[in-house]
């Protein structure tokens, strides 16, 4: 790849990060919840998910899904519900004490074991990323070229810029914090509704 084309890749790559999306929206709210530090597992979390859709879309996996109805269908159903649970979770979630890394709520303290499961898995539940990722990255390929060499270059370019904005947002949220402090109920759910609608939609997507 010549550094012409990977200066264009940077750009399309940093134009879909800022494009909203569950991860993003999971950066945001952890980081209220959570506190920056700990939300960094959040976000570590959800750029692995990343790697492994650019991984198994370098692999042919997105073709799979984009000619397999049964796969698609599969994919797709296990990722919605994946993300409707989440969305109850914030839902019922009790408003948190925001403003410190403490990363304890109510319901106890949740670690960066949990924290980094749940960025990877809203990140790996959506099929639709895995058939963009599909379609968008062949364009970027040089044919006959290390499918390692590859993986490095167009992952970890999409990995980095992905990494920095989910900082950037779970660091803004703490700005928010003392509104969050009067209103963290309703934060809570209309993320977590955000999270439903997400999934619901995400549930009567096609090919």
């Amino acid at each position: 790849m010549t550094l012409e084309i990977w200066i264009v890749y940077v750009i399309a790559a940093v134009g879909l990060s800022v494009t909203p999306g569950p991860n993003g929206l999971l950066s945001l709210t952890h980081g209220v919840r959570f506190g920056f530090a700990r939300t960094v597992f959040t976000v570590l979390g959800g750029v692995c998910g990343f790697l492994v859709l650019v991984a198994a879309s370098l692999a042919g996996m997105g073709a799979l899904l984009a000619t397999s109805e049964t796969a698609f269908t599969i994919a797709k159903w296990l990722g919605a519900a994946y993300l409707v649970y989440l969305g109850f979770r914030l839902w019922r979630a009790p408003a948190a004490a925001v403003g410190t890394d403490a990363g304890v709520e109510a319901g106890g303290r949740t670690g960066p074991l949990r924290l980094f499961a749940e960025g990877f898995l809203v990140a790996v539940s959506n099929p639709k990323a895995l058939i963009f990722f599909a379609a968008f990255l062949p364009q970027f390929m040089v044919p006959g070229a290390s499918f390692w060499l590859q993986f490095a270059v167009l992952g970890g370019t999409f990995a980095f810029t992905e990494f920095c904005y989910e900082l950037v947002l779970a660091g803004t949220a703490q700005r928010i914090a003392p509104w969050l402090s009067r209103h963290g109920r309703w934060f809570n759910r209309v993320t977590g509704g955000t999270f439903v609608g997400i999934g619901g939609l995400m549930a009567t997507v096609s090919r």
